[in-house]
Order: structure tokens, then C-alpha cells, then sequence
């Protein structure tokens, strides 16, 4: 009897988790196994993949809001994104440096994410039902808009704008004397020569996903979950369901513009233009593949599909090139990283029927 309890247990389980993630779990180990029989050297390839987990939690935390309020998948994230990449220029316009420097940015986008959330959650409210469909083209748009609001805002720090017009901002942006870093050195621990944790992400995405954790439980948090599972029931309940879903897509706007400012300073670059254009895409399919659906998400399946998305975004190039002998890293992320993509929007797709 122990052990068919046993044997019950262990499926159960098996089967909460999904056979999707194990499969991909799986596949994920059986790369790191590979990695040294190939050349890769283990200790960067979990480095790697431990900082771009750190760059990107943030982006999937910001799913949590909009998923719990009934708002679907922020296929909006590029608002959010475009709030941060103005708070971090603001911040290094202004000259500040050093950790300041990342609080600053922090502080200046906080202002336009309230604004352009609460405007994005309006929207959404007289939408109901075609949300992420019209997040998509809010998301697109608002890329296209900031394109020619980027050659026009008045800039003027050298280091940012186009040095033979001495304006509009460059594509690209270095953060290095500003805020490059400050979170990836925040109480870094050096385990080998090859690999490096970098804590203070890992610090900076747990505070995060601690207030989201504690705010889905308390009463407004707990509204926010009612408005997602039954609408009807909520507003007979005396819930003001346009109020609770607005506040939803702010805090999701909110965290897509800190986790933008966490990516730049540990990638060391502000990709302006087209760069937020491609970021929506990825941070939807973690969470799904981390065991999200539409209206129901959790921080276990941000953390889960976080770190299988980039755990195979990073292994996967690396170790074929090395079977192959053939630098073919760009084309293998890109067919990896699409391949997930369509795996994730797939399942969700399933998960409305």
C-alpha cells in the first residue's frame, strides 16, 4: 500500500508539473551533460544562464497583475518597456552615476508607467474580451511612436545623442559610467574562475516578487483574483471591476519598466527604437511555459519558465556550435527561441478552449 501511495504521489506530481516542463527540463539537463563532452565549459554556461534568468524575471514577473485581473497576457509589455528606457535616459541625462544612478531611473519612469498604465488600462476596460489583441497594437504602436519622439525629445547629454547632429538619441546607448552593473556586482559570489551568481539580480527580482506575492493576498489582491475568475460575481459583490483591472495593468506596466532598467544594466546597452519591439513575445511564452494560462499565473511559474526559456535560449546555441564546429549561435537562438515562442502561444491557445 506504501508504495502504490508512493507511485500515486509521484504522478500526481509529475502531473501538476506538466510533461511539457519535463520534457523541457530534461532536454535542458541533457545539454549541461553534453556541454563538457563538447568543449563547453560548464561553469560559464550555467553563469550565463543564471545573469540572463536575473536580466529577465522582472519582464515575466510583470505578466502576474494583468493574468490575475482577467486582463490576459500583457502582449502590452513594450508601454511599460518604453516608461523604463525614459527613466533611463532621464536618469543618465541628468548625470547621475553609480547605484543612484539605476534608483534615479527607477524614480523617473515610475511617473510615466502610472500615466501610460492607467491610459493602457482605460483602453483595455472598453475592450473586454479582445485584450490581448488590442495590447499587440498598443505594444507596436507605441514602438513606432517612440521611433520618431527619440529623435525629437531634447536630449543632450554627448554620450546618448547622434554626435554629428548633436541631436536625437543614438540606437544604442552604453550604460557604462552610470548604472552598468550595479545590481550584478550587488554581493556577487565568485564560485569558480568561469562562474559567477549574480545575487543582487536574484535580491532585486525576490523583493519584487515578494510585494506581488503579498499584495495578491491582500483584500484588493484578492479582489484582483475575483475580478479574474468570475467578473460577474465580483461586481454583484460590490467590486469595481474597471478600478481593479486598471490598477492591474498599472503594476504590470510598473514592473515591465523595472525589469527593462534590470536587463540594460546587466546586458550594458539601452536599446532604443525597434528594441522594444521583440521583447513582448519572450516574457509571454516563460510564463506559459513555466505552467501559466490566461487567467491564472503564480511566482513559482515565472521563476520555472524563466529559467527553462533561458536556460535553453543559452545552452542550445552554444552546445550545437561546438557539435558542429560551425558559429551558427544567431540562427540556432533565433530558431530556438521562435520554436518556444510558438510552443507557448500553442498551449495557450489550448488553454482557452
Amino acid at each position: 500500500m506504501n508504495t502504490q501511495n508512493m507511485i500515486s504521489s509521484v504522478k500526481s506530481t509529475l502531473k501538476s508539473f506538466g510533461l511539457p516542463r519535463i520534457i523541457i527540463g530534461l532536454f535542458l539537463l541533457l545539454l549541461f551533460i553534453l556541454a563538457p563532452f563538447v568543449g563547453v565549459n560548464i561553469g560559464t554556461s550555467l553563469s550565463d544562464t543564471l545573469n540572463r534568468f536575473g536580466m529577465n524575471a522582472v519582464m515575466v514577473l510583470a505578466m502576474v497583475p494583468m493574468i490575475h485581473s482577467g486582463c490576459g497576457l500583457n502582449f502590452g509589455l513594450p508601454l511599460g518597456i518604453i516608461a523604463g528606457l525614459l527613466g533611463g535616459t532621464l536618469s543618465m541625462q541628468f548625470n547621475f552615476t553609480g547605484p543612484s544612478s539605476f534608483m534615479m531611473a527607477i524614480l523617473f519612469a515610475t511617473p510615466f508607467a502610472v500615466i501610460l498604465g492607467w491610459g493602457y488600462g482605460q483602453l483595455l476596460n472598453k475592450v473586454k474580451g479582445g485584450e490581448m489583441m488590442i495590447a499587440t497594437y498598443v505594444g507596436f504602436s507605441s514602438v513606432a511612436f517612440m521611433c520618431i519622439m527619440w529623435l525629437l525629445l531634447p536630449y543632450s547629454n554627448p554620450t546618448m545623442v547622434w554626435g554629428y547632429s548633436g541631436s536625437g538619441l543614438r540606437t544604442t546607448i552604453s550604460t557604462e559610467g552610470y548604472y552598468l552593473h550595479v545590481l550584478n556586482d550587488f554581493f556577487s559570489i565568485r564560485l569558480t574562475e568561469h562562474l559567477t551568481i549574480p545575487t543582487g539580480m536574484f535580491l532585486f527580482f525576490a523583493v519584487l516578487a515578494l510585494i506581488i506575492w503579498a499584495f495578491l493576498h491582500t483584500k484588493t489582491g484578492t479582489a484582483m483574483t475575483a475580478v479574474g475568475s468570475n467578473p460577474v460575481f465580483a461586481r454583484a459583490s460590490g467590486i469595481n471591476v474597471d478600478k481593479i483591472r486598471t490598477l492591474s495593468v498599472v503594476m504590470s506596466t510598473w514592473l515591465g519598466a523595472i525589469g527593462i532598467l534590470v536587463y540594460q544594466q546587466s546586458f550594458g546597452f539601452i536599446q532604443l527604437y525597434m528594441g522594444p519591439f521583440y521583447m513582448a513575445l519572450p516574457a509571454v511564452s516563460a510564463i506559459l511555459i513555466g505552467g501559466a494560462s490566461v487567467n491564472k499565473a503564480t511566482i513559482t511559474n515565472v521563476i520555472v519558465g524563466t529559467f527553462l526559456f533561458q536556460g535553453i535560449l543559452t545552452m542550445t546555441p552554444s552546445v550545437m556550435n561546438s557539435m558542429i564546429h560551425t558559429d551558427m549561435s544567431e540562427v540556432i537562438r533565433i530558431v530556438v527561441s521562435n520554436g518556444m515562442i510558438l510552443y507557448a502561444l500553442t498551449r495557450r491557445t489550448e488553454a482557452t478552449r
